[in-house]
């Protein structure tokens, strides 16, 4: 699971077996983890994490999504 950035207690990373499903991030906290489709942004999954928390991990996700993408299409080998 590679780990692409770290922010303010986020990690954000992906898994390697994942490669099925359209282009995605997990971003995980000591509280629990959530995962967004990359696009277009939007939550697809969230297991633990208070809404405020959840709040600021989609603003770091659209702030970074050019990255995000690069990094998982870099990963999964798509162009």
């Amino acid at each position: 699971m590679p780990t692409v950035l770290r922010i303010d207690g986020f990690r954000f990373h992906f898994y390697s077996d994942e490669q099925n499903e359209p282009p995605h991030i997990h971003i995980a906290t000591s509280d629990g983890e959530c995962k967004f489709w990359l696009q277009p942004v939007r939550l697809a999954k969230n297991i633990g994490l208070k809404p405020n928390i959840l709040r600021q991990a989609e603003k770091l996700v659209f702030e970074n999504v050019e990255i995000l993408l690069e990094k998982y299409n870099e990963f999964h080998g798509r162009r």
